[in-house]
């Protein structure tokens, strides 16, 4: 089969498209034929051997895919050959097959196209998660959303106007706060040319934001929680800007505000009824219009180096998606 190969840890250009043999599940496994699989921004953490769970090269990079299940390993029951799923993990999804723990496995309906399935795991994943069981948001408060024309911040976007919140999205340029003003958004700031905190305070009448969704780390944050309102949730989603920052504790003491760290890898694992019950949520909200997964870019499997262009170089918005096959 045909699959895309990290032979050392380093940059995504190294990545090359190889013919490996096909895989077959062991116990507990299933696998499956790969539709489409999308990019998420741990997979270049993965890839460069910076992530907390390291796959020995070589390897098949990749976290989520949508497919077919062809073959069930020993001991499955929960799925059937022929069922249509979307899986996640630390890697593997580039590929024309993937082997997935069974627990790794969500059933999709039909309503739903395998290229949506294979983008909605991750992202929507966390944000709700984030959102719901560690941020608490409740309608009428307000929400910021650093980078918000990413992968994961564009779904907080959607699911924090969805919980009937007031959206604050804040990215780099005019053209990713467009972006996120067509996602919902109520307000923007271009966090590059305007003071964060001046305005904050003036959209928020001086009050501050309820959860702030930050998936940035970096120079931002301190002027971020800063603009956090007593009792304020921080949510601590990633670090695509590379630095991981330190937060002076006297600030969450004196606005007795939470940081709050969320890691939806770790959460599928301990608590994976829970995370299911998130995602049939999820789909049911795609399903009836109220959620529009963000696909702004679709790439070949032999074009995946220019897909991680996009998310090496921050530039990408929304998700961008693999098509494994032409059916996706």
């Amino acid at each position: 089969m045909r699959a895309l190969m990290c032979t050392e840890y380093g940059s995504h250009e190294t990545l090359t498209l190889a013919d490996v043999p096909e895989p077959s599940p062991g116990p507990g496994q299933v696998l499956i034929d790969v539709h489409a699989a999308s990019l998420n921004f741990p997979d270049l953490l993965v890839i460069r051997g910076e992530y907390q769970f390291k796959p020995e090269p070589p390897f098949i990079p990749g976290a989520e895919a949508a497919g077919v299940i062809s073959a069930l390993g020993e001991g499955v029951t929960r799925f059937a050959v022929g069922q249509r799923v979307t899986s996640f993990g630390v890697a593997g999804a580039f590929a024309q097959r993937r082997v997935a723990d069974e627990g790794m496995v969500i059933p999709i309906p039909d309503e739903i196209s395998f290229a949506t399935a294979g983008a909605m795991t991750m992202a929507y994943g966390t944000s709700y998660h984030a959102l719901v069981q560690r941020g608490r948001l409740e309608p009428g408060e307000t929400l910021l959303v650093l980078g918000a024309s990413g992968g994961v911040g564009s779904t907080a976007v959607e699911i924090g106007k969805l919980l009937g919140a007031t959206v604050i999205a804040a990215a780099s340029s005019e053209a990713k706060l467009e972006f996120c003003r067509s996602l919902g958004a109520d307000h923007t700031i271009n966090y590059t040319t305007a003071d964060l905190r001046a305005t904050i305070k003036e959209m928020t009448d001086g009050r501050g934001v309820d959860v702030i969704y930050d998936p940035v780390g970096g120079d931002i944050v301190e002027p971020a929680f800063r603009s956090i309102a007593w009792g304020g949730r921080y949510l601590v989603i990633g670090f695509a800007a590379g630095d991981v920052p330190a937060i002076p504790l006297n600030l969450p003491l004196l606005k007795v505000a939470s940081i709050v760290g969320v890691f939806f890898g770790s959460f599928s694992a301990k608590q994976p009824e829970l995370a299911a019950a998130n995602l049939e949520s999820i789909a049911t909200s795609i399903i009836a219009g109220d959620l529009k997964p963000p696909i702004t870019k679709t790439f070949r499997l032999d074009e995946a180096v220019d897909a991680f262009d996009l998310l090496a170089t921050r530039t990408a918005m929304g998700k961008v998606v693999l098509q494994i096959s032409d059916d996706s």
